[in-house]
């Protein structure tokens, strides 16, 4: 029996999606009755996608009520990706910065600066626009592993401001406390120094329009971490840690950090570094130095993905002291496994942004409890 569109369509209106205001009927991209046959398309978001299934068996219970045994049904629900777009609203020229990754650790030495340089490099290779800044103040090493130790940041003015402009080397643009104190000279400055010394290479440079501005923050979870999340929006972190357990018993402390009240800034994945030791001698082998598999562990664990595994190579460690990011070196097996997870961080960055709305910025109240706004 040939049913009636307009009755189909009335009663799909009667369904309600869960969690939206939108019906059934709402969500229907294309109708198509003919004497035996009914064919029916609609359309959910991504974060719907769960509703999926439930969702075509009662469009599909409805048609059959309307029509009878006899008639081909055909119901199909797709889903869309909703990319909403995250704004970060600050004065310029942090509002022309599309995403901010953090990458932190949990403790020092498992090569966070490592992964964060190769990583800038690589996703500038594909073609996006990106900048690093380096915000470990007590120990900068992004001018080193950059090459660009004797470089000194010029200042521009902007609408009549003074502005830093970044050092550029490989496609990246580059910032450090590095860039303003001798190399020899240790800083010697309480907390409010240093996070002052960030606000500054935030909101006084340049940075002109970026795809991605990495922030390779210090080990822990202190003062320059509460004051990035205070200053900035943060699109997302990346959690950088070794196999061993001790390693990532700290790595789930800055997770841990990142998850608290009020912060709230997405996991977009973790990146196993020094997950096996390869000689140059023989590439096909295999040693698991600091054990195996912790940061896969621990990525499955809480539901985050595992951005790429980074093995010990000699050739690493000696560009990074040379100034030239081993992800520069074509089809080597650290470059191969960082453009993966240059890649992998592309990825979970739109996948970010199409579920979840802007990161808030957090602010403290008169009481000394953290208090959010956009």
């Amino acid at each position: 029996m040939k049913i009636n569109k307009n009755e189909l369509l009335e009663k799909l209106g009667l369904v309600q999606i869960p969690d939206t205001n939108q019906s059934m009927a709402d969500i229907v991209t294309n109708l198509i009755i003919n004497d035996n046959s009914v064919k029916l398309e609609m359309e959910l978001v991504k974060q719907q996608a769960a509703l999926k299934n439930s969702l075509e068996k009662v469009a599909t219970d409805i048609i059959k009520e309307l029509s009878g045994e006899g008639t081909q049904i055909d119901v199909n629900i797709k889903t869309k990706m909703e990319f909403k777009k995250v704004e970060i609203k600050t004065e310029q020229p942090l509002s022309k910065i599309k995403n901010i990754i953090a990458v932190a650790s949990g403790k020092g030495g498992v090569g966070k600066s490592t992964v964060s340089a190769n990583m800038a490099v690589a996703l500038a290779a594909t073609g996006a626009k990106v900048g690093i800044l380096d915000t470990d103040v007590y120990g900068p090493s992004l001018p080193k592993m950059f090459g660009v130790e004797e470089e000194r940041p010029l200042v521009r003015k902007v609408n009549n401001k003074d502005l830093i402009v970044p050092i550029e080397k490989y496609g990246v643009k580059i910032l450090s406390i590095g860039f303003f104190v001798k190399k020899e000279d240790a800083l010697i400055w309480r907390g409010s120094m240093a996070t002052s010394a960030i606000k500054q290479l935030l909101n006084d440079a340049d940075w002109g329009e970026l795809d991605y501005l990495v922030l390779d923050l210090p080990p822990g979870t202190g003062d320059i971490h509460l004051t990035i999340v205070q200053t900035v929006p943060v699109t997302g972190a990346v959690i950088v840690t070794t196999p061993q357990d001790i390693a990532v018993a700290d790595a789930i402390k800055a997770v841990s950090m990142f998850k608290a009240n009020k912060i709230e800034v997405p996991i977009l994945g973790v990146v196993e570094n020094m997950s096996w030791f390869t000689p140059a001698e023989l590439p096909n082998n295999k040693y698991y130095i600091f054990g195996k598999g912790g940061g896969e562990k621990m990525a499955k664990e809480y539901d985050k993905k595992l951005l790429g595994q980074i093995p010990i190579v000699q050739s690493i460690r000696e560009y990074g002291d040379s100034g030239k990011p081993s992800v520069l070196e074509q089809n080597t097996p650290e470059a191969i496994a960082f453009l993966e997870v240059a890649a992998n961080l592309i990825k979970a960055t739109e996948e970010r942004n199409a579920a979840y709305t802007a990161t808030k910025v957090v602010e403290m109240d008169e009481s000394g409890k953290s208090a959010c706004h956009t």
